[in-house]
């Protein structure tokens, strides 16, 4: 969970490690996970996920590779700044519905930032790669709320609208939530 509510994309221009509450939950799901039989990790490279992952790596005995395909998304130049920013400033000013702003990121980009396409590229890229070179494997993918539901998104063939939904109603993954992914 964010709560300074800044954007924190990469490059780190802050660092925003996890919360007390976040290592618990964390801890709780890493307990869950023991059963699962996951044979390799997978995870974003920016530090909330670095923590994240040592938790779990420690508590299954594993090892983690780290894939930058796996990042938040790019903000760019509202990378440290008020999330709130970017639908007021990139919006300059006009009042979007929020369905007309999730919409429009697909297309469009933040100045330095990039679209949803471009991530629903690169997290499904980093599937189709994962799932073929790690065939009949259990794979933990840890990351970040709006690249999972991108990648939920491609492999469940979401249009644009059940996407919009599903933030707009916060049925992203939250932080220590488990989600199974079907492809």
């Amino acid at each position: 969970m964010n709560v300074r509510k800044l954007n924190s994309c990469w490059p780190e221009k802050k660092k925003f490690p996890l919360t007390k509450k976040g290592k618990k939950q964390i801890e709780y799901s890493a307990e869950k996970l023991k059963n699962k039989k996951i044979n390799l990790i997978f995870a974003s490279d920016l530090l909330r996920t670095r923590q994240t992952t040592e938790i779990v790596g420690r508590a299954l005995g594993l090892d983690i590779k780290f894939d930058k395909r796996l990042r938040e998304v790019n903000v760019g130049i509202f990378n440290g700044k008020p999330v709130k920013e970017i639908g007021e400033v990139w919006n300059q000013g006009k009042k979007l519905s929020s369905i007309k702003h999730y919409s429009k990121r697909f297309e469009l980009a933040p100045p330095g930032g990039e679209t949803y396409k471009e991530i629903e590229k690169r997290v499904f890229s980093f599937l189709k790669e994962a799932d073929k070179k790690y065939k009949n494997k259990n794979i933990l993918i840890v990351s970040h709320a709006r690249p999972i539901t991108l990648l939920e998104k491609v492999v469940y063939s979401y249009d644009i609208k059940k996407f919009v939904k599903i933030i707009l109603e916060k049925k992203e993954i939250k932080t220590g939530e488990l989600r199974k992914l079907w492809h």
